[in-house]
């Protein structure tokens, strides 16, 4: 007789809380691959599991085929599809025959992500299926046999249901931390990650091959790392480094990536302006986690930006002490990208690439043609593998090239002064697993600075990349017969005066006639000066064995303005020898004023549903009123929009103090991220951290 499908009940909430993905959606399904879901549906007439017909047909993509994997015809009796790859069996406790049957259906672990279509056809009813409905299949972390597998359930949910994180930035001596609202489970952010997909270039010119690449996070983490970035295609962000932002928002205005990524989509997959590293970084750890591939934010301090391919990075000083732009290659503050985890079987049979690679949406260089980066492994850089996919000899120049100084003479001639092997890549650091610290993990990258194992490391990876070994054996020239450095004797603060001390020594019996350039410079963060601070210039006797001193002294109503969109401050000293043939030293610190005190925290009950408070305070540090001032408030799961509160001008040591209101709609462990703007100061951030007790016997408020 033979039996039709009646009411589906896709059992929404139930799968997506086993699939761990109830965060995003209790009201559609959404389901992990290579794990079971069920799907309930009433039926009539009679029906019997080890006989009667029951045909399942799930489709993805444009021109869905078995053979791409985009397309699985599967069903009951088992036994009649054994070369299906999705499978099916009546789930153990079912109600037949009840007049009702729920099935179990494990689609495989390497299945492509994205939207599926889920038909059913039985012995009674036409050719034509009935639609169960719609379904969206994510990367599985919790499942061993993907390649996205994570073993640790703690680091599963730090680097995969983690909404909010941090990245850290300054220098290498002056490491501070910005919370990053990632927002990986808010309502539309999974629809604007696939549209992400389905835009991208390789999509448009093949959609069938690309939905079936899918399946591989290689595949996928590439073309995120080229759709995070606009320079070659319909991507979300457009990077600007000089200063001027004008018809778009400062890089240091972002608190989050949800705001990046709906204006991307509300304006049409126009770009959205402007971002620079950690933004790009931070927006595509958001559509990794969102799509189930386990992410995390990593900064690289002291980074180098090798444009030749040759691990070497030159660096030039005038005798004047300023630093003219002479080489495309520089060495940045610091640099923000990603690692995401995953097999490489591309690379090896066994195991030795798999685990973290870089993967960075910065649009530095472009790779076969894009401007992507990685996945490179990081197993591979430690190792100076620089002959292996992606990208490996660029993130091995970041963290180890070598870098060498020469000093450029007015008559355009130049000297090198000496070949230093080891501050490039240092304090490589990311958040720690459940918690707030910072972890240094620079040991993954490479081996110990100054030890034989690194330069070993070093000088294959130059044979590899097939390039002269002359700069590789770290520093080439005599030792200096005068030795500088420049000490901080305050702390610098911003919206203070800076005071530093240069300290010279001679390591010889003679007296020296120097002439001492003292140069400083507001810096961008990637290694470019922005513009100049002050210069200095004397002349001063050293005598042996003894340390001369000179002040340097650089008031805030001189670099005040000058720093606004910059990131440091760089202060340089070129000092020539009168009696010794003109040699010549140079010494060089980079300094990152700390913000003037930003606070906020959370009042009232860490309850869901509940009425709470988030204070933000800010006081005027200044001897002079600030104007125009903001202060913006974000959070997931505890904000749905970003809130602002403006005042139009702040006495001078007068204290804002901002109360917003705001219902926490999901539970978990969140954080409250406030930044501050006025005309003297930009983008001074501070964060919280709130725990939001879960309320399961309370129907939620209508939005």
């Amino acid at each position: 007789m033979g039996f039709d499908v009646g009411k589906i009940d896709l059992n929404c909430e139930k799968n997506n809380t086993a699939h761990n993905t109830n965060d995003i959606s209790v009201n559609r399904l959404i389901v992990r691959r290579g794990q079971s879901f069920l799907v309930t549906f009433d039926f009539h007439g009679s029906f019997r599991s080890t006989t009667d017909l029951l045909e399942l047909t799930v489709e993805t993509g444009p021109q869905p085929s078995e053979a791409l994997g985009t397309r699985s015809v599967f069903g009951l009796p088992e036994g009649r599809w054994k070369r299906s790859s999705w499978k099916v069996k009546v789930h153990q406790g079912s109600g037949l025959p009840a007049g009702s049957i729920t099935l179990d259906i494990t689609s495989p672990a390497d299945a492509p992500v994205g939207e599926y279509s889920l038909s059913v056809k039985t012995s009674a009813t036409t050719s034509v299926g009935s639609s169960l409905g719609k379904l969206l299949l994510l990367f599985n972390p919790w499942c061993q046999e993907d390649s996205v597998h994570l073993p640790e359930e703690e680091e599963r949910q730090e680097y995969v249901m983690r909404e909010q994180g941090l990245v850290y930035k300054g220098s290498d001596k002056y490491i501070s931390s910005m919370a990053w609202n990632f927002g990986q489970f808010e309502d539309d952010i999974v629809d604007i990650c696939l549209k992400l997909l389905d835009v991208n270039p390789k999509c448009l010119s093949d959609p069938a091959k690309d939905f079936s690449a899918r399946c591989n996070p290689i595949y996928v983490s590439r073309v995120v790392s080229a759709m995070i970035n606009a320079n070659d295609d319909g991507g979300v962000l457009m990077g600007r480094w000089d200063g001027q932002y004008d018809g778009g928002m400062s890089p240091t205005h972002w608190n989050g990536s949800v705001e990046v990524l709906r204006r991307w989509l509300k304006y049409g997959g126009n770009p959205v302006k402007y971002g620079q590293c950690w933004v790009f970084a931070a927006v595509m750890c958001t559509v990794l986690r969102c799509l189930g591939i386990p992410c995390r934010v990593v900064t690289n301090f002291q980074s180098a930006h090798d444009t030749d391919k040759n691990l070497t990075i030159d660096d030039f000083f005038s005798d004047y002490g300023v630093r003219p732009k002479q080489s495309p290659d520089s060495v940045w503050n610091y640099h923000v990208w990603v690692e995401a985890w995953m097999t490489r079987p591309d690379l090896s049979a066994g195991s030795l690439y798999d685990g973290w690679q870089a993967v960075d949406p910065t649009p530095q260089e472009k790779s076969t043609g894009v401007y992507c980066c990685g996945p490179a492994p990081v197993k591979a850089i430690l190792q100076g593998h620089v002959d292996l996919k992606y990208d490996v000899p660029f993130v091995f120049a970041e963290v180890n090239a070598d870098r060498v100084t020469w000093m450029v003479f007015t008559d355009g001639s130049k000297k090198k002064i000496f070949t230093d092997s080891v501050s490039v890549g240092q304090n490589i650091s990311t958040k720690a697993v459940g918690s707030d610290k910072r972890v240094d993990i620079t040991a993954n990258y490479k081996h110990a600075e100054g030890t034989e194992k690194e330069r070993d490391v070093y000088n294959q990876a130059v044979k590899r990349v097939n390039i002269s070994e002359e700069n590789s054996n770290g520093i080439h020239d005599d030792k200096p017969g005068v030795s500088m450095k420049i000490v901080e004797l305050t702390k610098p603060v911003s919206g203070k005066d800076i005071d530093l001390k240069l300290v010279l020594n001679s390591n010889d019996n003679e007296t020296r006639t120097l002439v001492i350039n003292v140069n400083v410079q507001a810096m961008r963060y990637n290694g470019i000066p922005s513009s100049q601070i002050q210069t200095e210039l004397k002349e001063q006797k050293l005598l042996p064995n003894q340390d001369l001193t000179i002040p340097i002294h650089i008031p805030f109503s001189v670099y005040g303005e000058k720093m606004r969109e910059s990131n440091s401050i760089k202060v340089s000293a070129v000092v020539t020898d009168k009696d010794k043939s003109g040699a010549v030293y140079i010494t060089e610190k980079d300094f990152v004023p700390e913000s003037p005190s930003l606070t906020i925290k959370a009042i009232g009950s860490e309850l869901q549903y509940s009425d709470m408070t988030a204070e933000v305070v800010f006081e005027n540090p200044l001897s002079e009123g600030l104007r125009d001032c903001f202060i913006t408030v974000t959070g997931s799961g505890l904000l749905t929009e970003t809130m602002e509160a403006r005042m139009p001008f702040l006495k001078q040591g007068q204290r804002l103090r901002v109360k917003i209101p705001f219902t926490p709609y999901r539970p978990g462990p969140k954080k409250l991220v406030a930044g501050f703007n006025c005309d003297q100061f930009r983008d001074i951030k501070a964060s919280c951290n709130v725990y939001i007790k879960p309320i399961t016997s309370v129907v939620p408020p209508l939005p």
